[in-house]
């Protein structure tokens, strides 16, 4: 039962829900987390489904068992699968937030979603991300009426985590490789391996994928650090930005211009952080139309 389908009678009763997420350490694709739910009642029946850690099972049988808990239904399960653009935006923003913040707001998105379907959840077993105590107390302090069970390697300690691990794999899987790549450069293939940091396939994609202009295509996490050796010979971008005064408003008259080494990518070239500029430094474009970005309309 996927969080589309009508809510069974079952999930009146007092309900157990495990969460984990796939595609954590990749520079390619999605990060997705997944959850797996089901009553207290079921509990036995599930540690017979010979459910366990994705990563120790082989694609066709993680792709089996995610059909059959599909048709299961005892078995509810939901999905957030986080976009390689999201993810690196949040983390190159101004105000920037790291890998495991963005984690831990997926895990209580999922949290959320499920109780606003009317589940009437009383326990999470979650595999960790840093400090399991702290997580744990970050997750009871925004859901006081749910128990939390935050635990290293949960996915191999708790049945209804490893069914949330294999939920959340193989949609990671399967969007993988239906990505349609957007961009429509020449010479571009989808022969990019696992798409982590290590493999020499990756790599190799990486190489070839590279613009100095506009960068990788959106597959990519631009944000890893990966990232970076591969920018050695990058243009230098830069683009008009309001200039803050002290109180946080927006100065009209004042401009300067940002570098993309601002927002976290470096070059060899960088001769200084950045450029004040009165109009001077302004795109042609914009000085021959005497356009003035606007922030107030």
């Amino acid at each position: 039962m996927s969080s589309q389908d009508p809510l069974p009678k079952w999930a009146s009763k007092p309900c157990v829900m495990g969460i984990d997420e796939a595609g954590r350490g990749p520079v390619l694709g999605p990060m997705v987390y997944g959850c797996l739910y089901c009553t207290r009642s079921y509990l036995k029946e599930l540690s017979s489904l010979n459910f366990a850690d994705s990563k120790t099972l082989k694609e066709e049988k993680r792709e089996e068992l995610f059909e059959g808990l599909k048709a299961n239904e005892s078995i509810g399960w939901a999905v957030d699968v986080i976009d390689p653009r999201e993810l690196s935006s949040k983390m190159l923003n101004k105000v920037k937030i790291n890998l495991n913040e963005i984690s831990h707001d997926s895990a209580m998105g999922l949290v959320t979603k499920v109780l606003g379907m009317g589940v009437l959840l009383t326990e999470v077993y979650v595999d960790t991300v840093g400090d399991p105590e702290k997580y744990r107390i970050k997750l009871s302090e925004k859901f006081p009426n749910v128990k939390f069970v935050v635990s290293k390697k949960a996915d191999s300690l708790y049945p209804v985590v490893s069914g949330a691990s294999i939920v959340a794999k193989v949609t990671r899987d399967r969007v993988l490789r239906d990505w349609a790549l957007e961009e429509t450069a020449e010479n571009m293939h989808r022969n990019f391996g696992s798409g982590y940091p290590g493999d020499p396939t990756t790599k190799c994609w990486l190489e070839d994928h590279k613009h100095s202009v506009f960068g990788f295509p959106s597959l990519v996490r631009f944000s890893w650090g990966t990232c970076t050796s591969y920018f050695k010979d990058i243009v230098e971008v830069s683009w008009e930005s309001d200039k803050v005064d002290e109180d946080g408003a927006t100065g009209g008259s004042g401009k300067k211009q940002l570098r993309l080494s601002n927002v976290g990518i470096t070059t060899s070239k960088r001769k200084s952080e950045e450029i004040e500029s009165n109009a001077k430094g302004r795109c042609k474009f914009f000085q021959a139309r005497k356009l003035e970005q606007l922030t107030h309309f």
